[in-house]
């Protein structure tokens, strides 16, 4: 069965550019992003493995670590990192599982057999620090991932988590959020004494207090 949200991600040990790790303690109190990779020397994960490097300080800003994955052996990783270094801009700050007997793979269900048996799919998790698998995403592995989006969603999971909203379409960092329509007005005015904008009773954009 494929792991669903708020299911705890599974525990693993693992080979990595970084050293071997155990991936819960390595989490730790984070967030984190376990993302796969087909295979190495893909010119796509190339560009988004720079690209993530490129983003670690927006990453640390949000207590979030970041992990890759590809089936590829430690060595090939290795010797992957110096091209992406040199096309990219920026080298892997980030751990990159090797795992070659594709044990990681199959406990989160990265291979799809009906794309290739052989080799993952481009799989993201979001696990938030209570270990739970709070986002999945899926792309074929012939698409680039977005990672602005994926830094988007982890700030809607954070603001949501604290505070008793939503987030609505495209939001981003700073603009109106929707009250929760369990929350009744009585206590919402307790929790937003700034007041609100109802559009319809069930919605209420609100802009939280810095």
């Amino acid at each position: 069965m494929a792991l669903q949200l708020g299911d705890i991600a599974p525990d693993f040990e693992a080979e990595t550019t970084q050293g071997k790790i155990k991936f819960h303690e390595w989490l730790g109190s984070s967030w984190g992003v376990l993302f796969s990779h087909p295979k190495d020397y893909t010119p796509v994960c190339t560009t988004e493995l720079g690209y993530t490097a490129k983003l670690k300080p927006e990453f640390d800003k949000r207590n979030v670590k970041v992990i890759g994955l590809s089936v590829d052996p430690l060595g090939s990783h290795e010797g992957w990192s110096k091209d992406i270094a040199e096309t990219q801009g920026h080298t892997p700050n980030f751990p990159l599982i090797a795992d070659a007997d594709k044990k990681v793979s199959n406990l989160y269900g990265m291979i799809h057999p009906n794309a290739s048996d052989t080799f993952t799919v481009r799989s993201v998790f979001v696990i938030d620090p209570n270990k739970k698998i709070r986002l999945t995403i899926t792309y074929p592995a012939s698409t680039g991932r977005n990672f602005d989006e994926i830094l988007r969603v982890i700030d809607s999971l954070q603001l949501t988590d604290k505070h008793k909203v939503a987030t609505p379409v495209n939001w981003k960092q700073g603009e109106d959020v929707i009250i929760v329509p369990s929350l009744k007005d009585e206590d919402a005015h307790k929790l937003f004494p700034q007041g609100w904008k109802a559009l319809k009773p069930y919605l209420r954009l609100v802009k939280l207090a810095k």
